[in-house]
Order: structure tokens, then sequence, then C-alpha cells
């Protein structure tokens, strides 16, 4: 769920693809349920180096099942190189032999599974490394539980298309005529399936009490979707921006409309038809899974960590075993059959793997529920999908009837996209392909000047508290000497910055590989990124929302003001010292004192909000609304200073009209009075006094 490959987490996400998540990991951003999750280490880390800079410088009807997408235009490219490895049990289990035990070990990594299905069987299944490191319980592909995150919304996916089937849903209608609650109507748009099922109904990101630490603080799921309904920024249907909300109302609606509890739904018309007898959707475990269970760690080395509890079932609760993703993988590959036993008819299958919302016409594009990853010259579905220490990803070659799906149990050092990084190995080892050349653009040098800047993703939040991850999660597209482009962390495994090369009017592909950068733009002519993960794109900030301006603007006012604050005491000292008094009226000097107390309330609030969320970050059970007591106080600490603003200025304005004040204590005053306007600005673009503490 982390999906941000935000999210996952979502850093990488920016242009490191995350594949959608929960949570954000460029690897994960694309395939999280926690998409979001990811990127508050960045908020975190953001604030607290503002800190650390400060000490430094001290002295996101008709027929339902006809598809409305038109078919991609095909690209011109040489043929697929004939393999030189055949696609063989013994082959992969040598080629995997060589490549997860040494990656498990480099990235501390408790344990990992694969699980390879070709042509309707199992071709390969391995466990590798343990599933609780304290007790030596080895990975088994069979018996051991993994928690495979957005990967879950497949399955919700596939009940919504079964109910589409039976004609009890519309793809296309107002998904208001299904629930008991109403979605309040924005941009002249309503929200249909086909919205939620390619991502595009326009919901913001929001997190809270998405995972919680216990299961008595569950939530009914239509409670759940009441409660925690985000405010719509985009019309639906135009803008990708990945949401787990989105899957939880279509599993509320599959609920609803088949009149059976979403648990009962999953495991009577999908897990039980598969023969899937070791996999649920439950939360907590049933009694006689719970000892199949594989712990979670963040590294191999440290503690396991507890049961990770997500209040959105159909975005990610699913615990499952490797053989048992065989068999959900088998039945896509034929058309919604495994063993006689049918959960889709083929023509329903076939519209939900078939292109369904495009960014552009020759990038990848959301299918109903899956989306393309077109790769070494094959079309590619499927899903990714992360809680907080689980990180999986599932593909499906449909045209090599080849079925994929890895998961490891813990994050890892996140050095590499330790998954991206087999699956990769492999498709190039049993597919090889060699990417065609590119032709010459004559406007590459001027289009790549026009595309440098800043860039902040769809899947975000704008009305929330949780606006201020904008600042920090903006990653910088720059243009190299060479003519070529590079963004932020999007990086090579070896580590280096990736080149990416204009190939065509606007679409750079990777110097060295496969990976493709396009852009369109927005009816004010501002540049949009699209990435291969077609759930999600990147727009280019604007000033008022540019890190370039706002980081430089927020670090250099805290580090005045704890300048301020850290001189107060030691000016002290010195007068003490020397024998000196400090020469100012009664008046003066309480306002003086105001200043200071004005500073250390802004310093405090920025304090407060990076360790919050750090320990969220460390925690994610936190971000729950039993907690919002802690932000609050937080929030009321910064709204104090705010209003001490007023004071700073009058303080600066008196100290100009006082002629025996000292030049350089008014320049003091006056850099203050700038510093703290400066953290006002910074605050209310951000929304970090905002009002409700629902984010």
């Amino acid at each position: 769920m982390f999906d941000d490959r935000m999210v996952a987490a979502c850093k990488r996400a920016l242009f490191n693809a995350p594949k959608e998540d929960f949570i954000v990991n460029t690897s994960t951003a694309a395939s999280g349920i926690f998409g979001p999750v990811h990127r508050f280490p960045y908020l975190a880390v953001m604030l607290l180096m503002m800190t650390a800079s400060a000490w430094a410088q001290k002295p996101q009807v008709p027929n339902p099942l006809v598809p409305k997408a038109k078919k991609p235009p095909v690209e011109a490219e040489q043929p697929p190189i004939p393999t030189t490895h055949e696609l063989t049990a013994a082959d992969v289990e040598a080629f995997l032999a060589g490549v997860m035990p040494l990656q498990l070990a480099r990235e501390d990594i408790a344990g990992a599974v694969i699980m390879i299905v070709k042509d309707g069987k199992v071709l390969f299944k391995q466990g590798y490394g343990y599933a609780d490191v304290e007790k030596k319980v080895a990975v088994s592909p069979d018996n051991t539980l993994f928690r495979p995150g957005s990967i879950s919304k497949l399955f919700t996916w596939t009940a919504v298309m079964q109910q589409v089937e039976q004609g009890k849903l519309d793809l296309d209608r107002d998904v208001n005529e299904y629930i008991d609650f109403k979605i309040p109507a924005a941009y002249g748009k309503p929200i249909t399936l086909r919205n939620l099922m390619t991502h595009t109904p326009g919901f913001e990101e929001t997190v809270q009490a998405l995972f919680v630490s216990d299961a008595k603080d569950l939530t009914p799921l239509d409670t759940y979707l009441k409660e925690h309904l985000p405010a719509r920024i985009f019309p639906a249907g135009t803008t990708p921006a990945y949401s787990n909300y989105g899957t939880g109302l279509a599993g509320y609606i599959v609920q609803r409309v088949s009149g059976q509890p979403y648990f009962d739904y999953i495991d009577e018309h999908i897990l039980k038809p598969l023969g899937m007898n070791h996999s649920t959707f439950r939360q907590p475990l049933l009694d006689d899974l719970k000892p199949m269970m594989s712990n979670g760690y963040d590294v191999a080395s440290q503690p396991p960590k507890s049961f990770e509890y997500v209040n959105i079932p159909p975005a990610g609760s699913s615990s499952v075993t490797a053989a048992d993703m065989a068999h959900f993988m088998i039945a896509h590959l034929q058309d919604g059959t495994y063993e006689g036993a049918q959960i889709l008819r083929p023509e329903t299958a076939k519209l939900m793997h078939s292109r369904q919302f495009e960014n552009l016409p020759d990038m990848n594009a959301m299918a109903l529920g899956f989306y393309e990853e077109k790769r070494n010259g094959h079309r590619i579905i499927g899903h990714g999908g992360d809680t907080q220490y689980f990180h999986s990803d599932l593909h499906l070659i449909p045209d090599a009837n080849l079925g994929f799906f890895i998961s490891y149990n813990s994050a890892g050092k996140g050095e590499i996209g330790a998954r991206e990084a087999v699956w990769h190995k492999f498709l190039d080892r049993y597919f090889p392909y060699k990417a065609p050349a590119g032709s010459q653009v004559s406007t590459a040098a001027q289009d790549a000047q026009s595309l440098a800047g800043h860039y902040i993703v769809s899947r975000r939040s704008e009305t929330t508290i949780l606006k201020v991850l904008g600042v920090a999660d903006q990653s910088k597209l720059s243009v190299n000497d060479d003519g070529t482009i590079s963004v932020g962390d999007f990086k090579d495994l070896n580590g280096e910055p990736k080149k990416f090369r204009e190939i065509g009017p606007l679409m750079f592909r990777d110097v060295n590989g496969q990976d493709r950068i396009g852009f369109k733009r927005d009816s004010s002519g501002n540049p949009i990124a699209v990435i291969d993960y077609p759930f999600m794109v990147f727009q280019k900030a604007h000033w008022y929302e540019n890190s370039a301006f706002h980081l430089p603007l927020i670090i250099g006012s805290l580090v005045i003001l704890l300048l301020a604050v850290l001189l107060w005491p030691i000016a002290a000292l010195i007068r003490w010292h020397y024998g000196q008094k400090l020469n100012l009226a009664p008046e003066q000097r309480h306002l003086r004192l105001l200043v200071r107390i004005v500073s250390l309330l802004d310093l405090l609030f920025f304090a407060g909000f990076a360790i919050f969320f750090t320990l969220a970050f460390k925690d994610i059970g936190l971000l729950s609304p039993r907690y919002n007591i802690w932000l609050r106080l937080i929030q009321l600490i910064g709204g104090v200073g705010v209003l001490g603003t007023v004071v700073a200025i009058w303080n600066a304005f008196r100290s100009w009209r006082q002629s025996d004040r000292w030049l350089w204590s008014r320049i003091g005053d006056t850099l203050i009075g700038m510093a703290a306007i400066g953290v006002v600005w910074f605050v209310f673009t951000w929304n970090m006094l905002h009002w409700s503490l629902r984010y």
C-alpha cells in the first residue's frame, strides 16, 4: 500500500518511480498502500536539517464491458533479441541462487519469496532467508505468509468486475448511486468506478489512521470512509493520483451491491474458487494462519516488528503465500479461469487488462486496476505493494503467459530497489532486448532548458497539514553539459544519477536503459512530467510552492531566530563578566524579552513538527486521531509564535526610531522581524496551522 513503488514510500517516487503504495520508496512508491508514509522521513529530515543548519551557523449502459480507451500507437522499435538462456526451472534456480542470497545479505533483509508461473503451471518457487531470524525459521513458498500490500487491490478490482458482469455495477455511473453517504460535487464531474480503477477520482492523499497499532483500533470500513473523505483537488478523469481511499470506496461498493461483508465476499468469490486456502484479508489473522505468518523487519539485524493492521482492507490488508498467489496469477493469465474455476468471463478479464487511461499515447497506461510496465519489448501488466515492512511486486506478461511474484519481509537498507533489480535482471536474462536508437531532436537543448526546475507529485495532500510534505518531496530536474537531463534521486544501481536524452518531442530516455520521462503541458503551458508508472504525474512547481524558494526562506529564518535565542543568554553572560548593564528602558526590556520568546516559540513549533513525524515514520500507528492532542499542542505553540510576529515587527520599527540604538542592534532587530515574517509565510503556505487535524 505504500504504494506510493508514494508514495512510498512515494523519495525515489518522484522520478524514481515508486510503483504506487501505501507509503512510498522508489521501488515502493509505485506500489504501496502507503504511498505517503515513506515521505514522512523527508519532512522530518528537512525540518531537523533546518535546526541543524542553524546550530552549524552559530558566531502526491451501454455495455459496461466495452473499453473506452484507444489502442496505443505502435512504437517503432527493433524486435526482441532471441534469448540465449532457456526459461527452465533449473536455469532460473541457478540464476536466482547467484542473486538473492547476496542481495539479502547486502541489504540486510531477513527473507524473500519468489513464485514464477508459465503456461498455466508453476515453473519455479523458492523461499530465501528467514521468516523468523531469531528462531531460524526458513521462508517457504507454500507455508509462509507475506503481506503484499497494495497487490491486495487487484482482488478488490477483480470483485468489482465480477459485479459489473452481473449488471449490478456500471463502470461509468456516479459512485454516489452505490453508497449511503455523499461525495460532494466538484469540478462539474462525478466520480465513476472507472475513475477509481484508474486512480483518477481526483482525491488528495490521506494517511491518518491508515494503519493502527492494535486490532482493537480497527474501524469498520463504512465508518472509516465517512470520517476520512478526502478533498478533491483534480477534476475526475483528468489527473492520476494514486488513492488508497478510492480502492476502499470500491470495496465498500462491492459490499453494498453484493449484500455480503467485504471479507466474506472475497473469501467466497475469489479465494475459495482459486484454492487460495492459506490466504486472507481478515485482521487479525485466524488462529490456523498465525503460525505461518512471517515476521516483518526494518532490517534483519534488528528485532522484528508487530503485525501491521490496515484500516482500509480493500486497499492492502491481505496475507498470502506465494503458492496461493500463483493461482491468482494463472487465473488472470488464463482469462479468468484456474483449474476449471472461473472468477471472470474471458471478455471481462480482457477488458480489465486493457488500456483505459493514458497520460501520453506512447507511455504506459492504467488498465482497470492493473497498470502497464512495458519493458524488453513486452507489454507487462502488474501491481506493486508495500506495507512498512513488506515489499512486493506482481508482474504478468500476457504474450509469454508468464507471471512473476516477489515479496520481501524487510525494508532493508534501501540502497537499491531490491525487487526492481531482480525483476529487471530476470527480464534481461530471459527476454533480452535492445532499445532502438533515438533520432536527433533539433530543439533538444531548448526543450531541456524549458523543463528545468522543481516538480511536485500529483499524489499529494493539498488541503491538510500534510501539504508541507510537498516542499520536502520535490525533485529537481537539471540540464547536464551534454544536453541530457537528470532528475533528483533517479539513480542507477551504481548510485550515479541517470541521464535522459531527448529521443522525440519532449520524450526522454535513459541513455543506459529503458526508463523514460515524457512531458506534456497543462492549460497554462506549465510542464507536466509523465513517468513509466501511470498512476501519478509530476507538475512543475510554481514559484510560490517551489522548494528552491521555500527551503532557503525557512532555513534562513530559523537560523536567525535560533541565533537570537542563543545569543540572548550569551550576551547576558558577557555583560555580567564585564560588569556592564543593559541600558534599556523598562518598555524596551519587555519588548526585547517578548521578541526572544516569540523566536523560541517558532523554533519549538518546527522542532515539535519534526519530532512528531519522525516518530510517526518509525511507528505509523501514531498517525491516528488519538494523537491529535499532541499535534494540537504543537500548533498552539506555533499559533502564539505567529501572533507574536506583530511584536517582532513592532520592535524592529521602534529600533529604527530610537536614535540611541546601535546600528548592529537595529540590523539585528530587523533581521528577527524579517525572519518571523518568513516563518509566517511558510506556515500558512504549507497549512501547518490548518484547523482540521484530519489528514
